[in-house]
């Protein structure tokens, strides 16, 4: 079995989840409507992945686990930080599978919501995604219920990767894919699809590391788990089974501040009525921030991972 994933296994699970997820749009714009009239002219192209089932990109990986793998009479347990448990809370009600979903009290009311609108059993634990994960394995222990991991899953994996094969075909001559990283499931996928081919850059909040300090320590290392974004892109560290994807297909990963991801919330909003949440504005941020600067010409891929969020979290 191919460590670094396939792009021949990504594209079956596709065609396995392709009648529970949606196609998603993608925007095309350039630099200048963003605001960048100083920088080199670059075309750029959103991917409207919000608009997926449960609001986020997670239902890929979600129904990904639920259709491969076997599920035992007690369900489904996961631990989430919101998006992941909103996905498999609505991929297990789509599927008349029992999920149990632990969410940390960082977890924003919205993706709250969501969860417990597919009438999930949900339980918030802890202050962080480790507390939420931990109490999850507990769960998993006494019960007998399938864990599905976050982002640390290969099944998780092969499903965020079936975004990059769509992006692919959407827009095929990009140079250039920014992705927001938490666990690093997004980028794991996405990566291995597009297998240095095509670059893909990381995308984190300066209170939350991962990627960063993983490649600087050369394994996967725990890093702050703090930030605007904190209840999507800040576990404790990156996933053991991304990592080595990431050393192979990722082309760099940049940091951002939380100042620059609340613009790009509102910039989003502003100038294309997307209502993204942190997360899914982080990849923009890095943009309008100076963190990624496109060379002119240069025809950028941005995210848009997740818009699980309120309008007054960005000023609106």
């Amino acid at each position: 079995m191919d460590p670094l994933l396939s792009r021949d296994e990504i594209a079956a699970v596709r065609g396995l989840i392709r009648p529970h997820v949606r196609v998603t749009p993608i925007l095309q714009a350039d630099g200048a409507e963003i605001g960048l009239t100083g920088s080199p002219p670059f075309a750029l192209t959103l991917k409207l992945e919000q608009l997926q089932h449960a609001g986020s990109f997670k239902a890929r990986g979600a129904f990904t686990n639920l259709l491969r793998r076997e599920i035992p009479k007690a369900g489904v347990v996961a631990a989430s930080g919101g998006n992941h448990g909103a996905a498999v809370a609505y991929a297990a009600m789509r599927l008349g599978v029992p999920a149990k979903i632990f969410v940390p009290e960082v977890s924003s009311p919205p993706k709250i919501a969501r969860i417990r609108a597919s009438g999930a059993d949900l339980e918030i634990v802890g202050q962080r995604y480790a507390d939420a994960l931990a109490a999850a394995e507990r769960w998993g222990e006494r019960t007998g219920a399938l864990a599905v991991h976050a982002f640390d899953q290969r099944e998780t994996l092969l499903g965020q990767g079936t975004l990059g094969a769509e992006l692919s075909e959407q827009a095929p001559d990009l140079d250039t894919v920014l992705v927001a990283v938490g666990g690093g499931g997004l980028i794991g996928g996405i990566s291995a699809w597009y297998r240095g081919e095509t670059r893909v850059v990381g995308v984190e909040p300066e209170l939350a590391p991962t990627l960063n300090l993983a490649l600087q320590a050369g394994r996967p290392v725990d890093a702050p788990a703090g930030g605007i974004a904190a209840d999507a892109l800040a576990p404790a560290r990156v996933g053991e089974l991304m990592f080595p994807i990431a050393r192979a297909f990722v082309h760099s990963a940049v940091l951002v501040p939380d100042e620059a991801i609340a613009s790009a919330q509102r910039r989003l909003w502003e100038q294309f009525r997307v209502v993204a949440e942190p997360a899914g504005a982080a990849t923009l941020a890095a943009l309008l921030s100076g963190a990624y600067v496109p060379a002119a010409g240069e025809r950028v891929g941005v995210v848009v991972s997740g818009g699980n969020t309120t309008a007054v979290s960005f000023g609106a």
